[in-house]
């Protein structure tokens, strides 16, 4: 994207079950990008060209403007999301989970993607979550909005499947990079399967 008041974008397809999935949906697609700040995002939104080939090609678009609050690791050996200290707020939070997984790593990964998969949309505080990947198979993420940081951590940390999880991939070394990132979502527009899942949340 040759826009210099965007210092970080991927372009990727979406999965069809909201998280990591082997099927993808080639119907949609996401595109996640970082603005030098709100200006230039609103300036890409309403006036560019890629903005308007998507308004007149796409059935439907769907935007979560966010502001980054906490996040570690690293996303092509770069973490494009920089955080301002003790950012402390109550409402709803955004996340972001990606990595680049060990193609000796495939099998033990995708063994256990349903069981946590199912076991966060039935979470407490869950909103919605979308499945994005910039390769199949082995470079993915997730993005899920959720009610507060205390759901996020009770799901992260209380859950003894998600937390077996985790080990896992620690004591297996599955993956050969990752991110986790968290945002305060700001504002959204557009529309994900004919609503706004975050219609008067934010």
């Amino acid at each position: 994207m040759l826009n210099r008041n965007c210092s970080f974008w991927k372009l990727m397809g979406s999965g069809k079950n909201g998280t990591f999935d082997l099927k993808p949906d080639y119907k949609q697609w996401a595109l996640i990008a970082v603005w030098k700040d709100q200006q230039a995002f609103e300036s890409f939104k309403n006036s560019s060209f890629i903005s308007s080939w998507w308004k007149t090609f796409c059935t439907e678009t769907y935007t979560i403007l966010s502001t980054p609050i906490a996040s570690h690791g690293s996303w092509d050996k770069q973490n494009p999301f920089k955080t301002s200290e003790n950012i402390q707020f109550d409402g709803p939070v955004a996340v972001l989970t990606r990595a680049t997984i060990r193609f000796n790593r495939l099998k033990n990964f995708w063994q256990n993607v349903d069981k946590v998969a199912g076991i966060m949309t039935d979470a407490k505080g869950y909103i919605t979550s979308f499945g994005i990947g910039e390769t199949p198979f082995f470079r993915q993420a997730t993005f899920s909005v959720w009610e507060s940081l205390d759901d996020v951590k009770a799901f992260a940390y209380r859950s003894t499947e998600h937390r077996e999880v985790i080990q896992k991939t620690r004591d297996e070394n599955w993956y050969s990079e990752e991110l986790f990132a968290r945002f305060k979502p700001l504002a959204t527009f557009g529309t994900l399967n004919g609503k706004d899942p975050l219609a008067g949340i934010i």
